[in-house]
């Protein structure tokens, strides 16, 4: 039996509003973005020693998420990707589920396009519903954010519940000015160990 396509209701949130918002409350968090506007999304909030910015690799923020949160349960980890970047690698959603990282919380900021190639409409703008997939996956805690109010309840939720956590927050598709935050991949990588594990960590 198949389903009529249902489009997602209008998207009312702005998507720098959105992610500056859940970024000034993250305390010691840790911070992966996915390729693209969440990258951009983040940097424009502030750069941070904490954050671990992909510039390639699409389809894998959410893996690289797992892997963190499970090497390091002490501390609370946050993957900031997009609906197009998570959709590349929707297998993800199933293999955190069954890991259930206590520490890990995802905010897909879900703009409904495929932005880096051209603004397309992504399958979400025609009804898939990615907070339905990580809940029937097993995810503690999945839901669809459309407004502040929900926005606002459920910021401190992700960095104190118990997880794995999803959030999909609707953003408005309107572009946002590209701001580019440290480029080089070696150096990224040596400023985000050493945040994590010190100044002397080899």
């Amino acid at each position: 039996m198949t389903r009529g396509v249902k489009r997602s209701a209008r998207a009312v949130l702005d998507r720098r509003d959105a992610v500056a918002a859940v970024l000034q409350a993250r305390g010691d968090a840790l911070v992966i973005t996915g390729l693209g506007a969440p990258t951009w999304d983040a940097a424009a909030a502030g750069d941070h020693d904490g954050n671990f910015y992909l510039w390639g690799g699409m389809g894998g923020a959410a893996m690289i998420g797992l892997g963190l949160a499970v090497a390091r349960p002490d501390r609370r980890v946050l993957v900031i990707t997009g609906d197009g970047e998570l959709l590349m690698g929707l297998g993800s959603l199933a293999t955190i589920a069954v890991e259930a990282p206590r520490n890990v919380a995802i905010l897909i900021v879900d703009n409904e396009r495929y932005g880096e190639t051209g603004m397309q409409a992504s399958h979400t703008a025609r009804g898939v519903d990615l907070s339905a997939i990580a809940a029937a996956a097993g995810f503690a805690h999945a839901e669809t954010i459309r407004t502040r109010r929900e926005l606002d309840g459920w910021i401190p939720r992700a960095y104190e519940e118990r997880g794995p956590l999803l959030a999909v927050v609707k953003v408005a598709p309107d572009p946002a000015p590209v701001v580019v935050p440290p480029r080089d991949g070696t150096w990224l990588k040596h400023r985000f160990r050493a945040h994590l594990l010190g100044s002397g960590a080899e």
